[in-house]
Parts: C-alpha cells; sequence; structure tokens
C-alpha cells in the first residue's frame, strides 16, 4: 500500500517539484522569495550552526495567504540564500489551523527551537479561532512539535486579554532563562505586549505588560521583538489601524513602529521615552531581527503591504519578498538603519562623479539601471538659490518613479503612481529630511521592482515595489529654483538567486 503523506511531506514534495520550474531570471536579483507561493512575515530569524536561519509564513499551494506553513532559507551572508524544506506545517490539534509567525534559539544542546503561535480552528469566544505558543526543536532541518503543545496556553493569559489575539512569539536567552515577548489584544487597552518567563522554554510563566496601546497607537500590535542597542532599549511593534498623528511621523493603516526606551531588567520595567517609524515607505512590515556573531543587530522586513495582497496580478508562481537585511544603530536619539555590509560583495564596476551641476532635467554618464546601489550626495549650501532636486528612476516611455527633495518644504517625497501601476494604492509618501552638516545624502538600493531608499545615512528609510517594466532603466536628475551640486557613486549589483537544497 501507498505511504500516505503527512501534510509536511506533502508541501515539502511540493515546493521541490514546482521551484524547479521557476526560471531564476523570474526572481529578484537577491531579494529572498518564497520557492512557490505565497511568502509574508520572516520568522525564526537567527544564527545557528554557522548560518543565518531565515523561516517565514508560507503557502506553498497558491498566491495568495492561506493555512500557514512556515517555509526556511539558509544563508552564509544574508544575500545568497538556499531554501531548505518546508519546516513546519499545521498537523497537530495545536495548530491545526495555522502554524502563525514566531521565532527560534539555539539551544545549549545543539539544537534549534522555534517558538510560533499554533491557531486552533473556532475554539475562542464567539467561535473564533484560538491562538496560542507552541514550540518545536530539530537539527535546522527537521523539527519534532513538543507533545505538551500549546506551552503558553490561553490560561497564562491576564484578565482582560483576548484569546483570539494571542501571537507571533519572540524568544531569546538571558544566563540560565528564557524569555518572550508576545503581542496580544486587550478589551480595553488594544495592542499590548506581553513578556513570559521560562527555566527551560517549555513551562512559562506570564511576567508582565511591557507596553499598550491604549488605543493611541492602533489597535492590534503584532510581531513584536525587543532588544538593547547601546543604551537603548527597542521594542519593535507591528501596530494594524493606526491613525496618522499631527507631525506626520506615523502614516496611517497598518505600519512598523520603534518604541524606544528604557528597560529595568530586575523590575521587567519597559519605559517608552520615544515612537517613531521603522520603515516610512509603502511596503514593509512585521520586521525581526537577530543578532549577528559579530555583534551587529540585523533586521529583515516583510517588502509588502497587505493591501497591496488583496488586488492586482500575480504576475508570477511565487508572491511576497523581503527586505534587504539591515544593520541597526541608534544616532541623535533615533533608530537608524544601513543595508548590511554584505552588500559590497555584490558591487561591480564603479561610477563615480563628482561636483556634477545640474538645472534641467538630465541623466548622467554612467548611471543607470535596475539592480543597483546609487549613492547620491546633493551639496545644500553650494547654492543658496537652490531649493532642492529631483530624481526619476526606473524612467523610460514618459513613466518613471520620483524622489523629491524640497528644502523650503523640509521634507522628501517618494512618488511611484507614473510608474506604470494600475492599483488603487497609497503611491506618495513624505517624510521630513533636512541637511547635515549642509549635506543630505541618498542611498537607493534597486533589484529591479524592489526600491529602498536610505535617507542621511539612514535616519529615515522607505521601501516601495513599483510597477514599471525591468527594462525601464533610465535615471534623471532636476534642480528645483537654481542648479544643484551633486556627487554620486553608484555600483551594479551582480545578481545572486536563491539555490535549492530541498
Amino acid at each position: 500500500m501507498p505511504h500516505e503523506l503527512t501534510r509536511l511531506e506533502a508541501a515539502r514534495a511540493y515546493e521541490r517539484r514546482e521551484a524547479a520550474s521557476i526560471p531564476a531570471g523570474d526572481r529578484p536579483a537577491f531579494h529572498l522569495t518564497p520557492p512557490v507561493g505565497w511568502m509574508n512575515d520572516p520568522n525564526g530569524f537567527c544564527f545557528y550552526d554557522g548560518l543565518y536561519h531565515l523561516f517565514f509564513q508560507y503557502y506553498p499551494y497558491d498566491t495568495v495567504w492561506g493555512p500557514m506553513h512556515w517555509g526556511h532559507a539558509t544563508s552564509a551572508d544574508l544575500l545568497r540564500w538556499t531554501y531548505r524544506p518546508c519546516a513546519l506545517a499545521p498537523d497537530t490539534p495545536a495548530d491545526a489551523a495555522g502554524c502563525f509567525s514566531g521565532s527560534g534559539v539555539p539551544l545549549p544542546d545543539g539544537r534549534l527551537l522555534l517558538i510560533y503561535t499554533g491557531v486552533q480552528p473556532g475554539a475562542a469566544d464567539g467561535g473564533r479561532d484560538a491562538q496560542m505558543q507552541c514550540i518545536a526543536v530539530g537539527d535546522g532541518r527537521d523539527f519534532a512539535k513538543d507533545p505538551a503543545n500549546p506551552v503558553i496556553p490561553a490560561g497564562l493569559l491576564p484578565a482582560g486579554f483576548d484569546t483570539a489575539d494571542f501571537r507571533d512569539p519572540k524568544i531569546w536567552r538571558e544566563g540560565d532563562r528564557y524569555y518572550c515577548v508576545a503581542a496580544c489584544r486587550h478589551r480595553q487597552d488594544q495592542g499590548s505586549i506581553l513578556l513570559f518567563e521560562s527555566p527551560d522554554a517549555r513551562r512559562w510563566k506570564f511576567v508582565t505588560v511591557l507596553d499598550s496601546s491604549r488605543d493611541r497607537l492602533g489597535k492590534m500590535w503584532e510581531c513584536p521583538d525587543f532588544f538593547p542597542l547601546g543604551d537603548t532599549q527597542v521594542l519593535l511593534i507591528s501596530p494594524q489601524e493606526v491613525c496618522a498623528d499631527p507631525d506626520g511621523a506615523l502614516h496611517p493603516g497598518d505600519i512598523t513602529a520603534a518604541l524606544l526606551g528604557r528597560y529595568d531588567p530586575a523590575a521587567h520595567a519597559f519605559a517608552r521615552q520615544a515612537v517613531q517609524a521603522v520603515d516610512d515607505g509603502l511596503d514593509f512590515y512585521a520586521p525581526q531581527t537577530t543578532l549577528a556573531p559579530d555583534g551587529r543587530r540585523i533586521l529583515v522586513g516583510w517588502m509588502q503591504c497587505w493591501a497591496a495582497t488583496r488586488q492586482g496580478p500575480r504576475p508570477h508562481r511565487w508572491y511576497g519578498r523581503m527586505s534587504l537585511p539591515r544593520e541597526l544603530f541608534v544616532r541623535d536619539g533615533r533608530l537608524c538603519q544601513r543595508p548590511v555590509r554584505e552588500i559590497e560583495t555584490l558591487w561591480q564596476a564603479e561610477t563615480r562623479l563628482t561636483g556634477v551641476t545640474v538645472e534641467a532635467p538630465a541623466a548622467l554618464p554612467g548611471i543607470r539601471g535596475r539592480c543597483l546601489d546609487l549613492s547620491v550626495t546633493a551639496d545644500a549650501a553650494a547654492n543658496p538659490g537652490c531649493r532642492g532636486f529631483v530624481l526619476h528612476f526606473a524612467e523610460a516611455d514618459g513613466r518613471f518613479a520620483e524622489i523629491r527633495w524640497d528644502a523650503q518644504a523640509g521634507g522628501l517625497l517618494v512618488d511611484r503612481s507614473r510608474c506604470g501601476t494600475r492599483q488603487d494604492l497609497p503611491h506618495i509618501r513624505r517624510v521630513p529630511a533636512a541637511p547635515r552638516a549642509g549635506r543630505l545624502t541618498l542611498r537607493l538600493i534597486l533589484d529591479k521592482d524592489c526600491a529602498e531608499l536610505f535617507v542621511n545615512g539612514g535616519e529615515r528609510v522607505l521601501s516601495a515595489l513599483i510597477d514599471a517594466p525591468e527594462q525601464a532603466a533610465g535615471i534623471s536628475f532636476a534642480a528645483l529654483g537654481a542648479p544643484v551640486r551633486l556627487d554620486l557613486v553608484q555600483h551594479p549589483l551582480a545578481a545572486c538567486p536563491p539555490v535549492a537544497m530541498f
């Protein structure tokens, strides 16, 4: 009698067969996409057994969200990825409706532990699915789910919290203890981050509520991460249904935010001191970080927005991609980001232009492409009559994406509305931007339809997907008011599509 495949075996067989039929050129050059099917939140991002492991929310059978599995990829350098077999499938009573987001931590015995949200169908009040936290332990390829799952059940929640919105655990180890933050909705305070503690990652107890929205920073909070960065404690959250704040620092909708403050580990007390967007762009959500062996805090996010998933064409047999991994640091009280330094291993022939004066719209020699690392520095003090400049990229046949810096308005605008899109989505984002020491710097990373813009050394980042065809590779510049003086450095980037080791 033929062996009947388990849900995990079936997913592995499907991805192995179908991914082989997708050409490497049908993917971005270095942004990670799923082998086949759907991808959303990064999960289990960690360094284990000599490699970075990045898991992700995954539905291999279609390019729309479905019963959540965990996909898996590994890399030695955060850019060149290898697909590994699907790690988790919804196949036990504790997670029958889905293996939702979570994280990973190496164990002292050399194994890797994954903690994730198991969804139980129709078990919550009113027939809603119940969400509780489960674990699985393995060798980095195959994982065995704990028979005691869920290890953080609904019974550990304090009064007032809703088990239908209890998810996304992020685990770490301090000394001989494990700690975990998870997101949950409170009936009055709305989105909240709960802290749990365990001696062995199996027996957990509730410790405290670290912070809450109190209905002032969105409704549900998702995908928490909690870590020190120098003298600053950072709590990352992905709030839903946010109202824009008066100064425009946070845009409305589903966003990513960093709560910066101080943490007393003895009292388990977090004191929030500042709030900022993690990424001000149009396509970024649910970031997760890990600590690199050299001490860098590395972040990666889902480079998509939920609004776009409900409309638009599906041109590929995969949907969703991860952002470029980024190094985090704090400068002048802000959480800042820069592309991981490993991107320099993809650099090709350099084009360097110094002291170029631009007035009317013009292309500059050697500056063009759709897979590149381009740095632009504007000397804001060189010409007092100049009030800014405009950069068009992915330009062809009258279509383009635009970056516009207006010193008089004190802000930077990113506009993808004229690049060929036919989707009724937000296409424009404005953020404050001012010169530092008389200069404004932009670093634009392009990877086919992926665009990530780092402003002033990473004090702001804007990520966006653009619909321009890959052949649209023009880049041009123009001044506002009077000529602008620019320095430019461009490196084309080599392609390094994922390889499969299923």
